[in-house]
């Protein structure tokens, strides 16, 4: 039922020709809670949390069992797992979270790794001296969609569901709706991304990119050796060119030289900032990523 060993692009696309529709907005949304598994029908147009309620909660014990042949069903696990999927998936406030010392949380993520739930990302930050050296957290992320809400929204609040009362999940997902796509928007755009400039200059790496000075959604690099920086904005407001000046000033920060900056926009952009777009500053929406599912 649950697939962790396709890649998320693959899981886009197979989740686009289940559930086809012209609204990406509803498709990224929906991708967010249900990606990575099969569900048949689903009416992406409906409210996230009615399809939630009818195809997750109603089925909960079905499901759990399923979660738990993934992930060993070990509490230890599942505290972690709930830690990553509600915070910003560093090590060190995601055992904090769980109240884990760091070497049983270290293992613990050796043997998610191991069973495909999760995958670490490293800190992108080079080595300049030891004297400006500093310890920086890895990320990790959930491989699939899916098991991401699942344990944001369910496992925690499991006793509830159980026993029929939805009101804590409903609760909790209607303070957290409006930003729960916003990682997965990212990620998928460092999947476009990699499309768009497979013919140009092909990216030989892309992430997020953290340290203690800045942080970036979008960090890259191409096979011609240029320097991208960006932002993605899931937001229902225009993106204006004070989101440019600020990428700017952050790579200034962060000591970092950006030959492009690229900033992903739900919504679109102002006439002012989209007067600026060229070979240094690119600008795409949530139509560009028809391009994924093609």
């Amino acid at each position: 039922m649950i697939s962790n060993n396709t890649t998320l692009k693959e899981e886009f696309k197979i989740f686009y020709k289940e559930h086809p529709t012209k609204n990406f907005e509803d498709l990224v949304e929906k991708f967010a809670i249900f990606g990575g598994v099969g569900w048949g029908e689903i009416d992406t147009s409906k409210p996230s949390y009615e399809l939630i309620e009818k195809l997750i909660l109603k089925d909960y014990h079905y499901i759990r069992n399923d979660v738990s042949d993934i992930t060993g069903g070990a509490p230890l696990y599942h505290a972690l797992l709930s830690a990553v999927a509600m915070g910003d998936g560093k090590t060190h406030s995601s055992y904090k979270r769980a109240k884990l010392e760091k070497e049983v949380g270290d293992n613990a993520i050796s043997e998610l790794v191991e069973r495909g739930i999760i995958r670490v990302e490293k800190p992108k930050k080079e080595f300049t001296s030891w004297s400006n050296n500093e310890k920086i957290d890895n990320k990790l992320y959930f491989t699939t969609p899916f098991l991401r809400f699942w344990f944001a929204f369910v496992s925690p609040l499991f006793k509830g569901i159980r026993d029929g009362d939805y009101t804590e999940v409903k609760k909790r997902w209607q303070n957290r709706e409006a930003e729960f796509s916003n990682l997965i928007f990212t990620q998928l755009s460092h999947e476009l991304l990699k499309e768009n400039f497979a013919k140009e200059d092909p990216l030989v790496e892309i992430s997020s990119y953290w340290d203690k000075n800045a942080e970036f959604d979008i960090f890259a690099k191409t096979q011609s050796g240029k320097t991208i920086l960006g932002s993605t904005k899931y937001t229902n407001a225009k993106v204006k060119k004070s989101e440019l000046t600020r990428l700017q000033e952050l790579a200034k920060k962060a000591d970092i030289d950006s030959d492009i900056f690229v900033i992903v926009a739900k919504k679109g952009f102002s006439s002012e900032l989209k007067a600026l777009k060229g070979e240094n500053l690119r600008l795409l929406t949530l139509k560009n990523f028809a391009k994924l599912v093609e």
